[in-house]
């Protein structure tokens, strides 16, 4: 027993020589701290970091300690060192001792905070740190915890996430779309644009206590959604707002929809001969395809189902309505009506009547126009009754020259005839006729001798009565007994 509790004895002994020859004081014991299951000190902060070159980085920390001698009634100072045994690598030490790198503990370090913020990194800050604390007579490293910083020389692309999910997106639903950018250095935020409505932005705290920037749209998704692209770009100011460094992304999206502009079409279009083959095509967009074309006909019985198909291939009888529906598995749209129609027939659906009726109604009028034309220039070629009169009048003074100083007039006078004076008229039923004798009335060399002062008065009224006896009339017929009468 003995022997064994001298080997121990020997052990530590020889450890502590090999701590004191390799670790500087004040740092040798936090080995044994180290080695132990419960180290004297813990933080709490993200393991890996990125920051950017020309910007600054702040590190969220917290740390803790259940050591005795841990007193925050005294003086507490925090230390950040590359490497944890040495103490040479100090490159920072709260109490100013140390400045190598012009850090800044932002946290209360009497409430356990040692949240650290490095300004102005350079691709020379990359590497790991650990973080001590130094409360007299408490001194520990937190050499179980590291925080690893890597320096870029780029901008990080931002992040695109919609709500639910990028997969079975569909027409009507409301989404909400967020771009992010990470914030390493929530003093000098990244600004955010993008393709959708600008909102403003925010920075908000992560759970682990590092920084977000994010701009957030609501959309309702439609089909034009479809294949298109949701752009965001992200700019961080560097070398205290001198330049900028920029990055974007794109997310595309897919967007599921029910069929849209769902049209039919006929071919050949136009007229068409009874007895022809014509076909009826059905055409529409849709995600996912179309499933089925289903083609109607409209008849006075509503619609009829005539072929499901996206193509109806007709034997053409007689002509019609018809239309097409196109449907998915997210709905169905249906066409305008299309209309058949035969040859030298009229389409129906038109307001044929009006049309037609116009049409002859300006024909006639055409018609009538030239007809009155026509009669118009007839009337004005052919002479009056005055003139051929005229004309009659001159050639009888040509035909008798002797007689040019000569006015003739022909006038009519009406006579009644008896076959006995003392015979009272007639009662017979028969009606009496009237003849009239043509006398032609010549003035003389003495127009004094004539008993009548104008034309008009050698007018005599002639009335041939009918006796009992006809045998004894000298004429046959009334028209024998015009006589013409010529007055010299």
């Amino acid at each position: 027993m003995r022997s064994q509790s001298l080997m121990a004895a020997q052990s530590v002994l020889t450890v502590n020589m090999l701590l004191s020859l390799f670790f500087p004081p004040g740092v040798s014991g936090d080995l044994a701290d180290c080695r132990g299951k419960n180290p004297a000190l813990r933080i709490t902060a993200p393991e890996r970091m990125e920051a950017l070159s020309g910007s600054c980085l702040q590190i969220p920390c917290r740390y803790d300690t259940t050591d005795s001698r841990y007193d925050s009634s005294k003086p507490i100072y925090g230390v950040w060192m590359k490497t944890w045994w040495k103490k040479e690598n100090f490159v920072f030490h709260s109490s100013g001792s140390v400045n190598i790198y012009p850090l800044k503990i932002t946290g209360n370090l009497k409430e356990k905070d040692c949240t650290t913020l490095f300004p102005d990194l350079d691709t020379s800050y990359a590497d790991k740190y650990f973080f001590r604390i130094e409360n007299e007579p408490f001194k520990a490293t937190a050499c179980a915890d590291s925080v690893q910083i890597t320096v870029k020389d780029s901008a990080w692309s931002p992040s695109i996430k919609i709500s639910g999910g990028l997969k079975d997106l569909k027409e009507k639903e409301s989404v909400s779309i967020t771009c992010s950018a990470w914030t390493p250095c929530p003093h000098s935020p990244p600004e955010l644009t993008w393709n959708l409505q600008q909102d403003s932005q925010k920075t908000e705290k992560n759970p682990d206590g590092t920084f977000t920037t994010k701009i957030q749209e609501t959309i309702t998704l439609s089909d034009t959604h479809d294949g298109s692209n949701i752009s965001c770009s992200v700019r961080y100011p560097v070398d205290g707002g001198k330049r900028n460094e920029t990055a974007e992304t794109n997310l595309p999206l897919s967007v599921s929809y029910a069929p849209k502009d769902t049209s039919a079409s006929i071919s050949p279009s136009g007229l068409v001969s009874a007895g022809s083959w014509v076909e009826l095509s059905c055409s529409s967009r849709a995600k996912p395809p179309v499933r089925t074309f289903t083609w109607f006909r409209n008849t006075t019985d509503g619609p009829v189902n005539v072929s499901d198909e996206k193509v109806y291939v007709y034997n053409v009888t007689e002509g019609g309505e018809f239309y097409c529906v196109a449907t998915n598995d997210l709905g169905n749209q249906t066409s305008a009506v299309i209309h058949l129609k035969l040859g030298g027939s009229l389409d129906k659906s038109l307001p044929w009547g009006p049309i037609v009726g116009g049409i002859v109604g300006a024909i006639l009028l055409i018609l009538l126009i030239l007809i009155i034309v026509c009669l118009r220039r007839r009337k004005k070629r052919s002479p009056s009754v005055q003139q051929l009169q005229d004309q009659t009048s001159k050639e009888d003074v040509v035909q008798n020259p002797t007689k040019e100083t000569e006015a003739e007039e022909i006038h009519y006078g009406e006579f009644k005839f008896s076959n006995q004076a003392s015979e009272p008229p007639s009662t017979s039923s028969k009606e009496l006729d009237t003849v009239y004798a043509q006398v032609k009335v010549s003035e003389t060399a003495n127009p004094s001798t004539q008993t009548a002062e104008r034309p008009e008065d050698f007018y005599a009224q002639v009335k041939v009565s009918e006796t009992a006896n006809p045998s004894t009339q000298t004429a046959g017929r009334p028209e024998d007994l015009y006589a013409q009468v010529k007055k010299n």
